[in-house]
């Protein structure tokens, strides 16, 4: 009989790579995650993993097993789904993840309101950048993700995921009071070539979408500063250091000493939510669903 823990543990691996990673996934020690192997392999009577420089490699064996672990623990997910939706009940625990500044301006209203309404429901939440949130529900590490994308660059979402829309942000550009287009009342952001861009960190989709809309109007983009955080990055602007692209969502209070200009051709980010297709019945993730939904249509 395959024991679903030890199940669990060699699916972690197999995701993750490293028994190491594994454990962090886990939550558990690195030992506890060989304890778990060391039994599934004595209950097997195979070898499933083997040396590989420094690190471990899935073993013919390891990699049929841990294919067959994906889906079994898939079905598992899918039965307490079922379950969870037959009873009707609000509880359990959920893990979330928002980029930075949708965990600031939707997790407060929504959090809190599934605490008051589902005190039964125990919520887990982080700031994770939109593609690790995406990675984070497709490994099963979390239950839901707030993730983006732009206009005009989509946010590519793996087969076996769910998304619900919550909100379009809008976005202007950021300027220093003495900017020369401080006093416009709209801008094209061709008019920047010359600007030092304050802009996000290197390989995140936010810097790369705004790499791509510069280079698309012609103009290469120089980069003076980069900050994960929109109110770091409007702190930059307003001590003159460079302009940024400043979205609704999450910007409050503006600094002094920082213009927003709006744009001419109107740049918005689409932020929804995103979960497995197998959990799509969980009544906490329909809650969650209902709560952040919630959230964004206050901020209309």
């Amino acid at each position: 009989m395959l024991n679903l823990e030890r199940l669990r543990t060699l699916d972690a691996v197999a995701r993750h790579g490293s028994v190491s990673a594994a454990a962090e996934a886990l939550h558990v020690t690195t030992s506890a995650v060989s304890q778990q192997l060391g039994k599934l392999e004595r209950e097997l009577g195979q070898q499933l993993l083997a040396k590989n420089g420094r690190g471990v490699r899935l073993t013919d064996a390891g990699r049929l097993l841990s294919e067959h672990a994906a889906r079994i623990l898939s079905q598992v997910e899918l039965a307490e789904s079922d379950l969870e939706a037959h009873r009707g009940q609000v509880v359990g625990e959920l893990r979330l993840s928002a980029f930075p500044t949708a965990a600031r301006g939707l997790f407060p209203a929504a959090l809190g309101a599934l605490r008051a309404e589902h005190p039964g429901l125990r919520v887990r939440s982080s700031e994770l950048e939109p593609e690790q949130g995406i990675a984070g529900v497709v490994r099963g590490d979390l239950d839901l993700a707030v993730v983006l994308d732009w206009y005009n660059k989509p946010m590519p979402v793996p087969d076996g995921l769910v998304k619900a829309p919550l909100l379009d942000d809008p976005a202007d550009v950021a300027v220093p009071a003495g900017h020369r287009l401080a006093d416009r009342d709209e801008v094209d952001l061709a008019e920047f070539a010359e600007d030092e861009w304050i802009t996000w960190g290197e390989g995140e989709f936010c810097h790369e979408w705004l790499i791509f809309t510069l280079r698309s109007k012609g103009v290469e983009p120089i980069v003076g500063h980069r900050a994960g955080e929109t109110h770091t990055q409007l702190g930059l602007v307003a001590a003159g250091l460079g302009v940024c692209i400043a979205p609704l969502l999450g910007r409050h209070p503006v600094p002094e000493g920082v213009v927003l200009v709006p744009l001419r051709q109107r740049v918005r980010r689409h932020v929804y939510v995103i979960w497995r297709a197998d959990a799509d019945r969980r009544p906490s993730i329909r809650a969650a669903v209902e709560a952040l939904r919630t959230a964004a249509r206050k901020l209309d």
